[in-house]
């Protein structure tokens, strides 16, 4: 594995070598590295020994600085203030470096795989059966998705699980409706067309709602259907994986314009762990986890309270003996941590449900299904808001469907690439094509470039903008690169140590080595904002390396030009992976 240590990295042991050597009696001690104004980096750990040793500290500096190696690493190192160390690094520390991730055989720009990854179950975009996705189905696939794949470029065996609702008593209405409305699942068109099948869906649904509500005799027969169902009836079950199986039709579609990979394997709804349900309930009353209460089974907790003051409990098995959703989410933990072996459970999931996540993993602990070394985390998300700051709706009240917004938001973005489209010579495939990649593009990175528990508002004119914080302006900035490249005639990237470096050459050049410190923090933290900013600041420095540093220039020296094309191009690489990572496609020309 061809990782390459950061230039950070490398001078924070040098300078914890430096602090331990000059500073015996101080132990293993941090000299706190950070970015500086000043410099590339300072150091401030030397005043906090000065005080444990009782030092002064700008003399304790200079014993530091002269107990450092020689070596090429740093060009500069000042005591500054009261022992500040503020350290300007070699240029051609600085380009050896990023040669050496360019060179990463396995085309990974030198970023580690950790050494001690586990296995991460990851619970992200819950659609439910026979309903539409609308906008508050958005940020868990957007969010789960990006997650899913920076865990896994970081060296995280992830298990995907979409714990769709395919489970409930709405089911036994439907089965019934469909008993004794045959055929009533059928719709015109191809039979692949998500369009269609949730067209269907909502008819069946519509109508079997009506006659439930108008007719108790049909409220009758669907209760005991519900009965049959969860008794495992074949006929009632054959019944209801046609409704499944019609959703996935219409899942797929709609993941499908989010341009987001949605196996079928990973497909195990609240339906997945009915037989286990029993035994779950089961082994939480002889435990003593759960209590019996007014005839249901009950988990209390003294630190949850309603507003009189009384216990709210987590109820895992109703009084009339049907199972709540904490049943089905604790026999989830169970096949997840003793089947699928994880060590890091992780639900991407509205903040709205943060009690009754804390309730559930509190309960699993309590029972040993979370034990030591096993850690569940909800990553919880805010709310979409309109531009209004209110909850994003419909002008009639109606909750937004997520195929509309896609769609308006293709249609925004294809009008911003057809503007530019003659000047680059786009083709009408590839307007249409850039269109789509630019307006997903732009609805992901509005989500993810937020901090996840924030609402954020949901706002087109914005998204699709080439101007700002939008993934638009991260997209033309690399296609920009790609087309640097493609003028470069016979001059080919290559780097040159022995050259000295502009400041914004050398801004480009520290920015582009922090990549892996950023996705492991990213990784750890369950963060992908911090990637989407670091990727905007990446596109940030790019502009003004522009601005100041010609690339293709006729006065430059050619190693000169080599130089400036292997920054852009390791800018582009690194662009390119850090947006696959969220989700987001680069287009080649726009």
């Amino acid at each position: 594995m061809a990782s390459v240590p950061s230039l950070a990295s490398t001078l924070q042991q040098q300078l914890a070598d430096a602090l331990t050597a000059a500073l015996p009696d101080a132990g293993t001690a941090d000299p706190l590295l950070r970015r500086s104004d000043r410099a590339d980096f300072q150091a401030n750990g030397i005043l906090a020994l000065a005080k444990k040793l009782k030092g002064n500290p700008r003399e304790l500096a200079g014993q530091v600085t002269a107990a450092l190696p020689a070596g090429e690493l740093i060009k500069d190192i000042e005591v500054s203030g009261p022992g500040f160390l503020n350290i300007t690094l070699a240029d051609k520390a600085i380009v050896e470096t990023l040669a050496a991730r360019a060179a990463d055989p396995e085309g990974r720009l030198g970023v580690p795989v950790a050494a001690d990854a586990g296995t991460t179950v990851i619970d992200y975009a819950q659609p439910n059966v026979a309903k539409e996705m609308h906008v508050g189905h958005l940020r868990s696939a957007v969010i789960g998705d990006a997650m899913v794949k920076i865990l896994e470029f970081t060296g995280e065996d992830v298990v995907r699980r979409h714990h769709i609702g395919d489970w409930g008593t709405q089911f036994g209405m439907l089965i019934q409706y469909l008993i004794e409305h045959p055929g009533a699942l059928k719709h015109e068109g191809d039979a692949a067309d998500g369009e269609a099948a949730m067209s269907t869906l909502n008819r069946v649904y519509k109508e079997s709602r009506v006659l439930f509500d108008s007719d108790e005799e049909f409220k009758a027969r669907s209760r005991d259907r519900v009965v049959a169902l969860q008794a495992g009836d074949p006929e009632t079950l054959e019944l209801w994986q046609g409704f499944v199986d019609e959703s996935k039709i219409y899942f797929y579609s709609v993941f499908d314009k989010l341009d987001m990979e949605v196996r079928d394997p990973d497909i195990v709804g609240e339906s997945g762990y009915n037989d286990m349900l029993e035994e779950t309930c089961r082994i939480l009353e002889e435990t003593g986890v759960a209590v019996r209460s007014e005839g249901a089974l009950c988990v209390f907790f003294d630190d949850v309270k309603g507003p009189d003051g009384n216990k709210v409990p987590l109820i895992v098995k109703k009084t009339n003996g049907g199972y709540g959703y904490a049943a089905t989410d604790l026999s989830a933990i169970r096949n997840r941590v003793q089947d699928l072996k994880a060590d890091t459970l992780l639900y991407v999931v509205d903040a709205r449900q943060s009690l009754h996540f804390k309730m559930v993993f509190e309960t699993a602990r309590r029972a040993g299904w979370l034990g030591d070394g096993v850690k569940a985390v909800q990553l919880a998300f805010g709310t979409v808001l309109g531009k209004d700051g209110k909850p994003f709706k419909t002008r009639e009240g109606e909750t937004v469907r997520l195929e509309d917004l896609l769609d308006e938001a293709v249609e925004r973005a294809t009008a911003v690439v057809r503007e530019k489209a003659e000047k680059v010579g786009l083709s009408e495939e590839e307007i249409v094509e850039n269109g789509r990649y630019v307006g997903v593009g732009a609805v992901k990175y509005a989500d993810l470039s937020t901090s996840a528990v924030r609402d954020y508002k949901f706002d087109l004119d914005q998204m699709v903008s080439l101007n700002g914080d939008t993934s638009v302006y991260l997209q033309y900035a690399y296609a920009r690169i790609r087309s640097i490249l493609r003028k470069a005639g016979d001059a080919v990237p290559a780097a040159h140590p022995e050259l000295a470096l502009a400041p914004a050459e050398r801004a480009l050049g520290l920015h582009l080595d922090q990549f892996g410190e950023v996705l492991s923090e990213v990784a750890s933290g369950y963060e992908p904002h911090k990637l989407a900013a670091y990727l905007y600041q990446l596109a940030s420095h790019l502009t003004t390396f522009y601005d100041q540093c010609q690339v293709l220039s006729p006065d430059n020296a050619p190693e000169v030009v080599e130089n400036r094309l292997f920054l852009v191009e390791l800018t582009a690489r690194t662009l390119h992976q850090g947006m696959a990572l969220l989700g987001i496609r680069t287009p080649e020309r726009l």
